[in-house]
C-alpha cells in the first residue's frame, strides 16, 4: 500500500513521502496563483480553484490554505470566506449552499499522542463532513473526524470535537449543542 493510499484510509502514514510531497507542492504552486496574482471573480480564478480543489463547486475567497486540495469537495452554491485553512489530508466534504466563515480551520490531521511516536514524523487523518445549508462562524475550529450535520449553525471561535446534529446550534469551546433549530 502507498503512503497515499494509507493517507486515504485514515492509517498512519509517512507524509515525507515522494508522491505525497508533489502533491502538496502542486498544491502551493496553485494557492499562490489564487492568492496573489488572480482576482476571485475571474473564469481564470475559478478554473485555477478547480484545478486545486476538482471536486469544489461552490466559491472561495483568498487567501485560501490547504495540504493537497485534491481531497476538498465543495458543493453548488457554498461560500468559504477569506482566510481559511483545510488541512486536507483525509477527505473534507462542505455541502451545498453552506457559508463558512473568515478564518475557519477544518483541520483532519492527527499525530501520535506519545511524544516517542511523534517524533516517527507519522500522521493519519480522519475526515470532515460539513452538510447542507450550514453556517460556519468566524475563526470556529473543527477537528478530525467531526461531521455537522445539514442546516447547523457553528458559533463563531466554536471548537468543534464532536458531531453536531443536523438542525442544531452549537457553540463554545469545547463546543457543545445550545439548541435545536425550528423553522
Amino acid at each position: 500500500m502507498t503512503e497515499r493510499e494509507k493517507m486515504l484510509s485514515g492509517e498512519w502514514f509517512t507524509p515525507q513521502d515522494p508522491e505525497l510531497t508533489a502533491i502538496r507542492d502542486r498544491a502551493t504552486r496553485l494557492m499562490h496563483r489564487l492568492n496573489v496574482e488572480l482576482c476571485g471573480h475571474g473564469e481564470e480564478y475559478r478554473a485555477a480553484l478547480r484545478e486545486l480543489c476538482p471536486g469544489c463547486e461552490g466559491f472561495v475567497r483568498e487567501p485560501f490554505r490547504c495540504d493537497y486540495g485534491v481531497n476538498i469537495s465543495i458543493g453548488e452554491g457554498s461560500f468559504v470566506n477569506f482566510d481559511c485553512v483545510f488541512l486536507d489530508l483525509a477527505p473534507i466534504r462542505i455541502g451545498r449552499h453552506a457559508l463558512i466563515g473568515p478564518k475557519v480551520q477544518l483541520l483532519t490531521a492527527l499525530h501520535p499522542m506519545e511524544a516517542s511516536e511523534r517524533r516517527t514524523g507519522l500522521e493519519a487523518g480522519r475526515p470532515i463532513t460539513v452538510g447542507d445549508d450550514c453556517w460556519i462562524g468566524g475563526g470556529a475550529i473543527v477537528c478530525p473526524g467531526v461531521t455537522i450535520g445539514d442546516r447547523a449553525v457553528v458559533g463563531a471561535g466554536a471548537v468543534v470535537t464532536r458531531d453536531v446534529p443536523a438542525d442544531s446550534v452549537a457553540a463554545g469551546n469545547p463546543a457543545r449543542i445550545l439548541r435545536k433549530l425550528t423553522e
